[in-house]
């Protein structure tokens, strides 16, 4: 029953009439939230972006302990183009002090209406002064990732918010360009961020190290293999 209940709530977040950023109520030891953005902060990092469409949300179950479980659909597959996808975490999060944590989990990616393999993604950071460094290894099917991550939001100067995200991957079966093949490559993207009279206002660039003919082999994180430059804005109605 978890998951119907997470699409049903998760489609209510999603309506364009409800663009709430989180809803957050305790119960007992537990704490619930909900939201159209990642609640985990780790989690939050490693969703996959390129799945991101208008219609997005989840709910968020942490304990006490430390302990926590979520599900968060970065597209409901409403939008042309866009596929279901559900991403299932588990982990553990606790404070060593103020200053200094850490936190390590798992992320199961699935899509329910696709023909397609599942993938994991193990991931493990530490925070530090409110910033977060992490990593994560994933199992896709056609490749395995190595991803760094940081998110020095914590102290961003002058109010600006930086995140960053390096990728590697290894193929399982070289793609054939032109001149050659292709068995690995890497990505990486850059996002400041800054809110502005209530909107979040988002500066990314990304690319990869593939380039003119060898994109045709790009199965990245990135939008597209070359390099990009985008400018997002949203706003929250409540």
């Amino acid at each position: 029953m978890f998951k119907p209940l997470c699409l049903f709530i998760a489609g209510l977040l999603a309506s364009p009439v409800a663009h709430a950023q989180i809803f957050q109520r305790e119960l007992g030891d537990f704490d619930l939230k909900l939201g159209t953005t990642p609640s985990r902060s780790m989690a939050q990092g490693l969703v996959k972006p390129s799945a991101v469409g208008s219609f997005h949300g989840g709910l968020d179950l942490s304990h006490d302990s430390g302990l926590y479980v979520g599900q968060y659909a970065p597209s409901m597959g409403l939008t042309p183009g866009k596929n279901l996808e559900i991403d299932s975490y588990i982990g553990f999060k606790q404070p060593f002090d103020q200053t200094l944590g850490y936190e390590v989990g798992m992320i199961h990616y699935s899509y329910p209406k696709v023909d397609t393999l599942d993938s994991q993604e193990f991931f493990g950071g530490l925070t530090l002064l409110g910033s977060r460094f992490g990593i994560a290894l994933s199992n896709d099917p056609d490749k395995q990732n190595n991803t760094l991550f940081a998110d020095l939001g914590g102290n961003p100067p002058f109010g600006i918010g930086i995140s960053m995200k390096y990728t590697t991957h290894q193929l399982n079966t070289p793609v054939s360009v032109d001149g050659g093949y292709v068995s690995s490559f890497t990505d990486w993207s850059v996002k400041f961020s800054r809110p502005v009279m209530g909107i979040d206002l988002d500066l990314i660039y990304s690319n990869s190290s593939l380039n003119g003919s060898d994109c045709s082999a790009y199965s990245g994180h990135n939008s597209q293999c070359d390099g990009l430059v985008t400018l997002k804005a949203e706003r929250a109605f409540y």
